[in-house]
Order: structure tokens, then C-alpha cells, then sequence
């Protein structure tokens, strides 16, 4: 070899032939679907044997992880393109024939949803939350202020009832009648309705859990044999639309606060606190990520990518990049000269 590559030509030369064999050794490596699998294993093998003997906390540092939780969760931006496509994958899915085509009853059968119902009924959570609800001042203001608000309409609606006769005599001069009245008969009715929406609440609160379940389990089985898409009747494509963009600014907004960011970290310290000096092969396996699925996805989309890449060129001219710059070095010249 030496006698060959005597002088400056001679090194280019032999440079030049083993970098042509190079590069068409690892297209032939990479494009024979033997070869591939091949390389995939040994490089999958090789990284999880090293990750069996490195830990997370071996292999980064938290305030890595805080970094780069903080970049994409709050400093990423939040304008242009990704509420567009968002809300544009939203009002696809919203106006996709599916929603048409599929009944209700085929997402969750009867006898799964009221598991399902069963299991939240169950939860202390909710019980809580209902019995919140039942024993607030608020509930009982809103039951006041609607039942104001009926006698205030209906006094109203008296005054100026339409229609004639006798009927129509006697409405208008009930109203009349009460009308000076009204702030002393809201005042007394709101007495009256406090009292009794107390009674009423606390009377129910008992009962109120199999009510609500029995409510939901009627309301579902009553739309069992509809489309999906008819919640289309309660729900527009502009409320989406509107939805989206609320989700959105209330995001941007909530991830500036302290109380996010604090949280952000806690969770990073918990996974460091649970997994850091768990191996990485262990810490992907309890992720539900074994070997088998990498090898899998390698060959779903390694062959496709790399025809593409080497049909229009690219796959060549990717491998000379990387491997031309030693070929034209002074320590490919040095090794195959045998000078060090």
C-alpha cells in the first residue's frame, strides 16, 4: 500500500477509492433489507447494553430536564401556526362523517357506562362535590333569584298580557294591584324561598347521588341510538373555534404564573427522586418501550426514508459529507503511511 500511495497524488488517489467503497458498503448496509435489520439490531443491542449500566441521573441532570421543560412548555410561543392548525384539525374532526355515520351506543355500551357511572358515583370526590354544591349559600342564592325573577316576569307579563275577555281584565288588574308592591312581595318571597330551598336541599342531600346517577344513566340510554354528530345541535363549529382560542389564551396566560412553574419543577424532582439512579434500558422498559418496538419502528420507517433519501440523491451525498473529511485529512495520510 505504501509503494502505492508514494507521494501527495498517490494518498488522494487511494483516499478518493476507499471513500467511493465506503460510501457504497453503508448504502449497500442501509438499502438491503437484510443489512438493515441487521444494523438496526446491533445499534439498538449495543445502546440498550450501554443504558443498562447508565442511570437518568448518570445520563442528565435535572436542572437539564427544567430547561428544557421550561423552554417548550412555557417559552415556546404560542402565536401563529399552531392554534391555526389546531383549530383547523378541530373543525375537521367536527365536521368528519364519522360523527354521522357512528351511534353513541357504539363508543361505550350500556353495561360499560354504567361502570363507568357506578365508578365515578363512587369516588369521595364526588360525594364531596355534592354535597358541596347542595350545603353553599350560592345554591340557595340562585334558587332565591330564580324564583324572584319568575314572580317579577309574571307580574310583568300581566301588565301587558295580550289577548281580551274577562281573563284578561283580572291579570292586568292583579298586576296593576301588585305592582307598588313588589319590592315587599321579592322581599317575602325571598323569605319564603330560602326557607324552603333549604329544606328541600337538605332534605335530598341524602339522595342526591342516586339521583344524579339515575339522571345520567336515563340521559344516556335516551341517546344511545344517535348519531355522534348530534351534539352538533348543541355545540357549533364556531363555539370550537371559540373553545380552542379560550384554551389557548388561557394557556399563555397560565404558564407565566409562578404557580405553574413551581409545579413544572416538582414534577421534574419527582421522576428525578423515583428514577434517577434507575438504569435507562430499566426506566424505558417501565415506559412501556422494549426492544422489540424499536427494532419495530426502525423497519416501519428506516426503508422507506432512506429509498426516498437515496432515489433523489441525498443518502450519497450525506454519507460523502460525513466521511469525506477524514479521507481528506492529514490522519487518514499519516495511518496508511504508518507515520504517527
Amino acid at each position: 500500500m505504501a509503494e502505492m500511495n508514494e507521494g501527495p497524488g498517490g494518498h488522494v488517489d487511494l483516499a478518493m477509492r476507499v471513500l467511493d467503497a465506503h460510501v457504497a458498503f453503508t448504502k449497500q448496509q442501509l438499502r438491503e433489507p437484510a443489512g438493515f435489520l441487521e444494523f438496526v439490531t446491533e445499534e439498538i443491542d449495543g445502546a440498550l447494553d450501554e443504558a443498562a449500566r447508565l442511570t437518568l441521573a448518570e445520563a442528565v441532570t435535572r436542572e437539564q430536564i427544567k430547561a428544557v421543560a421550561l423552554k417548550f412548555a412555557v417559552q415556546v410561543p404560542v402565536e401563529g401556526a399552531i392554534p391555526e392548525l389546531v383549530g383547523e384539525i378541530a373543525t375537521r374532526l367536527y365536521n368528519h362523517r364519522a360523527n354521522d355515520e357512528i351511534e353513541v351506543g357504539e363508543l361505550v355500551d350500556n353495561r360499560r357506562f354504567d361502570e363507568l357511572v357506578d365508578g365515578v358515583a363512587d369516588l369521595d370526590l364526588t360525594h364531596r362535590l355534592v354535597r358541596l354544591v347542595l350545603n353553599s349559600p350560592v345554591t340557595v342564592d340562585a334558587c332565591v333569584e330564580a324564583v324572584q325573577r319568575a314572580v317579577v316576569t309574571a307580574v310583568d307579563d300581566g301588565l301587558h298580557a295580550e289577548g281580551g275577555g274577562l281573563a284578561r281584565s283580572l291579570r292586568g288588574a292583579l298586576s296593576r294591584l301588585a305592582e307598588p308592591a313588589m319590592p315587599a312581595i321579592e322581599n317575602g318571597v325571598g323569605k319564603l324561598t330560602r326557607t324552603g330551598a333549604r329544606f328541600v336541599l337538605r332534605g335530598n342531600s341524602s339522595d342526591a347521588d342516586e339521583v344524579l346517577l339515575d339522571s345520567a344513566r336515563e340521559t344516556w340510554r335516551k341517546h344511545t341510538g344517535d348519531a355522534v354528530g348530534s351534539f352538533r345541535d348543541l355545540v357549533s363549529a364556531d363555539d370550537v373555534e371559540d373553545i380552542v382560542v379560550l384554551v389557548f389564551e388561557f394557556w399563555r396566560t397560565f404558564r407565566e404564573t409562578d404557580y405553574f412553574h413551581a409545579l413544572l419543577d416538582e414534577g421534574v424532582d419527582h421522576v428525578f427522586d423515583k428514577y434517577g439512579d434507575t438504569p435507562l434500558a430499566e426506566l424505558l422498559a417501565d415506559l412501556g418501550v422494549e426492544r422489540a418496538d424499536m427494532i419495530e419502528e426502525a423497519l416501519r420507517f428506516g426503508p422507506p426514508i432512506l429509498e426516498t433519501l437515496d432515489e433523489r440523491g441525498y443518502l450519497d451525498t450525506v454519507l460523502r459529507r460525513r466521511l469525506a473529511p477524514f479521507y481528506a485529512s492529514d490522519a487518514f495520510r499519516a495511518a496508511v503511511s504508518g507515520k504517527r
